[in-house]
C-alpha cells in the first residue's frame, strides 16, 4: 500500500503552511505500509513554544480550508510537541529539544520519504 492521493494533498499544504509559519526541517514519510491507522507522518521543528503554537494554527487553517479537521489534536498545553491527527495524515509540531530527543526520524528512516515540494529557505 501507499498513502492516497488525499493524503499527500493534505501532507504537502500542511508541510507549505508550517513552512509559512517559519517551520523548519520538515520531513515526510509514508508509514501506511507499517501501520494501519495513517498514511503519513509529517514532522516539523519549531524553535520555541510560542511557534509550534503558530505552527500549529498554520496547519490547521491551511487543512480546513481543503475541509479537514483533526479528529484529535495534543500536546496544546506545554507547546513542546503537538500532535495533530487528520486520520490520513499525522502532524508532529516539535519544539527543538524534543526533536532532538525523541529523533522520530530514526524510528521511521525504512519508510520511504515523500516529497513535500516546497522551499524551506528564506
Amino acid at each position: 500500500m501507499t498513502a492516497t492521493d488525499r493524503a499527500i494533498e493534505l501532507t504537502r499544504a500542511a508541510a507549505q503552511a508550517a513552512v509559512d509559519k517559519l517551520g523548519t526541517d520538515l520531513i515526510a514519510y509514508d508509514v501506511s505500509d507499517q501501520l494501519a491507522i495513517t498514511d503519513v507522518f509529517l514532522v516539523v521543528t519549531a524553535g520555541n513554544e510560542r511557534q509550534v503554537g503558530s505552527v500549529v494554527d498554520g496547519v490547521e487553517e491551511a487543512l480546513r480550508d481543503l475541509d479537514a479537521k483533526p479528529v484529535r489534536r495534543e500536546g496544546d498545553r506545554q507547546q513542546r510537541w503537538v500532535l495533530l491527527d487528520y486520520l490520513d495524515l499525522v502532524v508532529h509540531v516539535q519544539h527543538t529539544e524534543e526533536r532532538q530527543f525523541y529523533a522520530l526520524e530514526r524510528l521511521w528512516r525504512d519508510c520511504p520519504e515523500i516529497d513535500l515540494d516546497i522551499d524551506e529557505r528564506r
